[in-house]
């Protein structure tokens, strides 16, 4: 089974096989890309809404990876139905790919090619440099933003 994001209905991607998705994707499409996904709606897609639990153990990857912030919550969901349903997310998000790659839940991309390695995040201070593991509004020490770094 697949998990469809957006860029699969967007870009007119075939996918052959069991395939599924969950209801925000629709509400991302305009009226071309949402014809189309009504479509393989009408032919069988499961639309799944994923549980709270799957949610947080997705959210909680994302957090250790640095990745939180990069995700909406469609792409949450997304990450999450996959996860759940032991499918292959279709997606070209880079984010979405490295959580799931966490989660050793296997990715396709429909655009461009995917990630050649998981990625841990670290956060540094645009202010004093100082650098930080977790991802904070702030820096605790001078106030100033924080950036995303490899």
């Amino acid at each position: 089974m697949r998990v469809l994001d957006s860029s699969v209905f967007i870009r007119q991607y075939d996918v052959d096989g069991p395939t599924a998705t969950i209801p925000r994707v629709r509400e991302e499409l305009n009226e071309e890309s949402g014809l189309r996904f009504d479509a393989l709606e009408g032919g069988g897609m499961a639309v799944h809404a994923p549980s709270p639990e799957s949610v947080r153990t997705v959210e909680n990857a994302a957090d250790q990876s640095g990745d939180g912030r990069e995700l909406s919550e469609t792409d949450v969901r997304l990450v999450a139905a996959a996860f759940e349903l032991d499918a292959t997310l279709v997606t070209d998000d880079y984010a979405m790919q490295n959580v799931a790659s966490r989660l050793d839940v296997p990715t396709e991309t429909v655009g461009r090619e995917g990630i050649t390695e998981e990625r841990e995040w670290r956060f540094q201070c645009v202010g004093c440099g100082r650098t930080f593991d977790e991802d904070k509004e702030r820096c605790p020490i001078c106030g100033s933003e924080l950036t995303r770094k490899r």
